[in-house]
């Protein structure tokens, strides 16, 4: 079956981390998919393969391959580029999903292509594949008040920003729909358009 695309959510293994800014990602894909699996076959297909766990959505008339790297964030581009090779994916099929600093929280952005604005997985995934040019699902969380906190910020719980974080990852599963229903580039007319509040 044709692949639709690679959707990866961005976050840090590990029980620790699973409630931080920065494992947005990871928490987005896996609200996704347990969402899609009430309509759709969801198969989980490696443990360890690619340096991460990977899954497959049967959507319709294609295949949707979906990652969750289990190396650090820094490191993610260890699981992306060998997952598009072993699959003939080019970049431009690539859905990387990640908490982002510059958006408030609440706030989603899907864009393509541009810089990696200090993110170390995005700069690793850039690095390893050669290109920047693959989508982007921006996941806002704000910025702390002193640069020099920005590590801690991420890697802690989501404060007093938790409900409009959890909205943003609610909102995150529609347009994950979204973009496997109609395809990127209307998908990210669809989402950016909406209301920024």
């Amino acid at each position: 079956m044709e692949i639709g695309g690679i959707l990866v959510g961005l976050g840090n293994p590990g029980i620790q981390y699973a409630a931080t800014r920065h494992n947005i990602g990871f928490l987005t894909l896996e609200a996704f998919l347990k969402d899609m699996a009430k309509d759709y076959r969801v198969e989980q297909i490696s443990t360890s393969k690619f340096n991460g766990i990977t899954f497959k959505l049967a959507y319709k008339n294609a295949d949707w391959i979906c990652a969750f790297p289990q190396t650090f964030m820094n490191l993610s581009g260890d699981c992306v580029q060998p997952l598009l090779a072993w699959y003939k994916q080019s970049p431009e099929k690539l859905f990387v999903i990640h908490d982002d600093l510059d958006l408030i929280p609440g706030r989603i952005q899907l864009k393509k292509n541009g810089g990696n604005a200090g993110h170390n997985g995005l700069k690793s995934i850039s690095t390893r594949l050669g290109t920047q040019d693959y989508f982007r699902l921006r996941i806002g969380i704000g910025r702390p008040k002193e640069s020099s906190q920005v590590s801690s910020y991420v890697l802690n719980g989501f404060g007093q920003d938790r409900e409009a974080i959890e909205n943003a990852v609610s909102a995150s599963v529609f347009a994950l729909k979204d973009i496997v229903e109609m395809g990127p580039v209307k998908a990210m007319n669809k989402i950016n358009m909406k209301k920024k509040d």
